[in-house]
């Protein structure tokens, strides 16, 4: 799993109003602070809204079971409905299935906003089922510009690339992890790294098997995102987002 592009940046602050009706309006109005709220910066990230109890067991997309539940929060956070849906239903299966995990959606939020911008990278939609489009891939890893070396795996038969391994879909497995780990989450009978849904669910169980079952200590959560990116950049790159998620603030 390797991070080809880092996206998205720190949003900028409101600009500053400056003038005398400014100052006379500052005077007469109780106006809002314009100050963005501050963003934890503890490990593991907040676990932000706590996702309600849904049937994981129902036909279907059972992410749509909690659109009330996410569009609040995505309206808040910038975080597209259809992903935010998908981070909680793969968090919630988690938490009913491997409760000793600990993973919050906002951790997987983090994942996907710096590998794919939540699935949008260079303009890809994303459709009430979960599929994104065009799909999104990362560069050949072919040991060049820092990327790992990794031969095809998979005949191109996934990444498009029969030379070498390219990662894929908004959480940007490569297809020798998405064999392993891929499955399917939105219900219709297949795994596809392109689908959000099934990409999400995918990587909540990479990483809590690669932090060993737990993700609620700093070293577990820490050790997993390394496996997912051996980097500490990355590592803080996706803690400065999920914690902004954590509190509904826009990254």
């Amino acid at each position: 799993m390797g991070t080809w592009r880092r996206v998205a940046s720190r949003a900028v602050a409101a600009p500053m109003i400056i003038g005398a009706t400014a100052l006379v309006a500052s005077a007469c109005l109780d106006l809002p602070s314009l100050k963005r709220p501050d963003i934890p910066d503890g490990i593991p990230p907040g676990a932000g809204a706590p996702t309600p109890y849904i049937n994981i067991n129902s036909p279907g997309r059972t992410a749509e079971l909690l659109r009330e539940w996410a569009t609040p929060i995505a309206d808040s956070t910038g975080i597209p409905l259809i992903a935010l849906e998908a981070y909680g239903n793969a968090a919630e299966i988690q938490r009913q299935q491997h409760p000793e995990c600990g993973l919050a959606w906002t951790t997987l939020a983090g994942v996907a906003a710096v590998e794919s911008k939540h699935g949008t990278h260079h303009g890809t939609d994303i459709a009430p089922n979960g599929d994104t489009s065009p799909p999104i891939r990362g560069v050949a890893l072919d040991g060049t510009r820092g990327n790992m070396q990794i031969h095809d795996t998979d005949g191109g038969r996934m990444d498009g690339d029969s030379t070498h391994d390219r990662a894929m879909g908004p959480f940007q497995f490569i297809p020798e992890t998405w064999n392993r780990y891929g499955v399917d989450a939105n219900g219709d009978g297949r795994a596809d790294p392109d689908n959000i849904d099934d990409a999400a669910l995918s990587a909540a169980r990479y990483l809590c098997v690669s932090s060993g079952g737990d993700m609620t200590t700093p070293e577990g959560w820490e050790k997993a995102v390394k496996v997912y990116n051996n980097s500490t950049q990355y590592v803080l790159d996706v803690r400065d987002r999920a914690n902004a998620y954590s509190v509904n603030v826009r990254y």
